[in-house]
């Protein structure tokens, strides 16, 4: 699909900052840490720096969580080294860093700029894995066999040194060209393995193109991207890490895991009636997954279709557990929506070799510890700079493998934890939203009465306190909205704009 770019004008996005009570400045004593951690952290003796390590993210973002080095291994199979910055070695248990950090649970995005869970000075400097000297990270080393299957699991601190600041962009034009270096040729070849094993175990991931509103030299633009393929391949990696520290955490019994009911039958029943009128093929005994991934989100029969699937992915949640006891309700807490995009959660883990499972449990780990939209337990630990938990996930996991106790500010964080990454997530969802709709309705303010194209993403039947109506989604420019009306799910139809309120960021369709 490609790029649709609408420009608006000049947003102010600050009413959305109050609304949602998002902290400003850092606190003195808190940038005073910060500075001083960044300058007088020593890095580990270990020294993975002979290791050629990169980075891939999008072209502007310099806190760098995750840096990889992909290679063959002799005798066949692949060698998956994954370095993530160390955040825990900089920020001191106790102290108003850590706890400026549970005041603000993860990097909030908006179009004007981000509020980051940690001072600049760390996050994008200091422990963000930038190419201009070495770091300090916890390593992971997962070996695959030529299947794609993990075959061991090796996980430390070390100094590290990436080579290169890569782009999602970039690196997919030269594997389109063939001009990619060996490294980056093989994140195709591992991440298609590795996507094939989650889809055989009914994984279930939903390409739907992103709404972003993004800066233009005129004020804002409303961008529709659909994600690149590179972008898939790179999610596998970070999949297969979670996959390796969750079953480190359920083999030593303590642990942070992100956790999702299994899709329930009559659900996965109603995905599949509601293929047939929208032409998608489903054949006899396809795992939903698989019928999910070869499905064109640029059709707007088959976004209605992914529209459709979101519904089977509700319920994430932080589980956790081995810990000291919490009040009623803390150790599992979630928003009960569907999972955020990008999470992309990984495949099955069991009492075999990390990241596998083998064994007989796995209906019990993956209905009260999984994620029910892959069958997998699975663990945030690779997004430390951006994400809470993800620094408390790694130290559990970083302790269990090398056989030593659980450090006390590790395990006693343990019953909070659900809680403050369930709120945040909130906020960060509801700032997702609010930026979007406030850019909608500015661009459609002028346009009310006017017609547009529209496909039908859902439906909702009439009852006694609304009307027959639904979701559409505009061809030009890129809007998602709510639309009144008989509407047929999957079709193509003409909508009347009756609303569109900045103040209330309030968007509004009557079918034609």
């Amino acid at each position: 699909m490609p790029i649709k770019r609408v420009v608006a004008p000049q947003i102010d996005f600050s009413a959305l900052r109050r609304e949602l009570d998002l902290p400003d400045a850092f606190p003195e004593a808190v940038l005073a840490e910060a500075g001083a951690a960044a300058g007088g952290t020593r890095l580990p003796e270990r020294d993975l720096t002979g290791v050629e390590f990169v980075t891939i993210d999008p072209a502007t973002s310099r806190d760098l969580d995750q840096a990889m080095h992909l290679s063959r291994r002799a005798g066949g199979g692949y060698r998956v080294q994954y370095a993530i910055a160390d955040v825990a070695s900089y920020v001191r248990p106790g102290g108003p860093l850590e706890a400026e950090s549970w005041v603000r649970g993860q990097t909030i995005y908006l179009p004007d700029g981000r509020v980051p869970l940690h001072p600049p000075v760390l996050s994008e400097d200091a422990v963000s894995l930038l190419p201009d000297g070495d770091r300090a990270a916890v390593v992971w080393t997962i070996d695959l066999d030529g299947d794609g299957a993990t075959v061991a699991v090796r996980l430390e601190r070390a100094r590290v040194r990436s080579r290169a600041k890569l782009d999602y962009a970039g690196v997919q034009r030269q594997i389109d060209a063939g001009t990619a270096p060996e490294m980056l040729t093989l994140l195709p070849e591992i991440g298609g393995l590795l996507a094939r094993r989650a889809s055989d175990r009914g994984a279930v991931n939903l390409p739907l193109p992103s709404q972003e509103v993004e800066r233009d030299s005129d004020g804002w633009r409303l961008v529709l991207r659909a994600p690149l393929p590179i972008e898939e391949h790179n999610a596998q990696i970070s999949l297969l890490t979670g996959m390796a520290a969750a079953r480190i955490m359920l083999d030593g019994g303590i642990g942070l895991l992100r956790t999702m009911p299994s899709p329930k039958p009559e659900a996965v029943e109603k995905l599949r009636a509601a293929a047939r009128p929208l032409g998608i093929p489903w054949p006899d005994g396809a795992q939903v997954g698989a019928v999910v991934a070869a499905v064109d989100p640029a059709d707007p029969r088959g976004a209605a279709f992914l529209d459709q699937a979101a519904e089977l992915l509700r319920g994430a949640a932080y589980t956790a557990f081995g810990g000291p006891v919490g009040p009623p309700g803390e150790n599992k807490s979630g928003d009960g929506g569907p999972a955020r995009a990008g999470e992309n959660p990984p495949a099955k883990a069991g009492s075999g070799t990390a990241g596998e499972n083998t064994s007989g449990d796995a209906g019990r780990e993956t209905g009260a510890m999984g994620h029910g939209g892959v069958g997998a337990p699975y663990a945030h630990v690779t997004a430390p700079l951006r994400r809470l938990a993800d620094r408390y996930a790694t130290e559990i996991s970083l302790s269990l493998y090398e056989g030593r106790p659980v450090p006390e500010w590790a395990a006693g964080a343990l019953p909070r934890l659900p809680k403050a990454m369930s709120s945040t997530d909130r906020v960060a969802g509801a700032a997702d939203r609010g930026a979007i709709d406030l850019a909608e309705a500015v661009l459609l303010q002028g346009r009310v009465g006017e017609v547009f194209e529209a496909a039908v993403l859902d439906r909702d039947e009439a009852n006694g306190k609304r009307p027959a109506g639904g979701t559409i989604a505009l061809d030009e420019p890129a809007v998602r909205a709510k639309c009144v009306g008989d509407l047929p799910l999957g079709q193509r139809i003409r909508v009347r704009l009756t609303a569109a309120d900045p103040a209330s960021r309030a968007v509004g369709f009557e079918r034609v």
